[in-house]
């Protein structure tokens, strides 16, 4: 717990310690838009190219460029000790990185060979946890339907509870917990 003996450079430099991880942020590459591992086209008639190239090219973009923006504000800072601009860029951190994260995890989980329903592994979890394929569409369906603007639904496995879990998540917020498996 702070006392309110702390001078506001002392409480400058604690603050800054304990985000210090986003320090790093000196050292960093920009980031960067991932190529997709199919064409535009690939998902036709399921997915327009238009659509698709729209989503990649121009929405998840928007989301890298802003990232490296918020970052660099970040960095600068951090440099400056101001502890107020690192506070309040931390929400751009957050909606943009997760708009990365979640889009990037979201390209590799389209496939022009995909569809239909699982098999193996991921389909007995799904029978074992949901009681049927047509249950974990309908409970993902509701809590996604829920979820406005650029938020998402997961499929993901919780450790603790050893069972598939559907969850949602708001403003591009990236699933901590459960371990993402999937997500739609």
């Amino acid at each position: 717990m702070l006392r309110q003996s702390l001078s506001r450079s002392s409480l400058s430099r604690n603050v800054t310690k304990l985000i210090a991880p986003l320090g790093c942020l000196a050292s960093r590459q920009k980031h960067t838009l991932p190529d997709l591992p199919y064409d535009y086209g690939a998902l036709q008639p399921h997915i327009s190219a238009e659509i698709m190239q729209l989503h990649h090219s121009k929405h998840h973009a928007t989301y890298v460029n802003n990232l490296n923006v918020a970052e660099e504000k970040y960095k600068e800072a951090l440099a400056k000790g101001d502890v107020t601009a690192q506070v309040s860029l931390q929400p751009a951190l957050k909606f943009n990185g997760g708009g990365h994260i979640n889009h990037t995890i979201f390209w590799t989980n389209l496939s022009p060979n995909g569809g239909g329903e699982p098999t193996g592994e991921l389909m007995e979890a799904i029978k074992r946890d949901f009681g049927s394929f047509a249950n974990f569409k309908e409970k993902l369906t509701t809590v996604s339907v829920g979820v406005q603007g650029s938020g998402w639904g997961w499929l993901g496995y919780n450790k603790e509870q050893s069972r598939l879990q559907v969850a949602a998540c708001a403003n591009q917020d990236p699933l901590k917990e459960p371990q993402v498996l999937s997500h739609y």
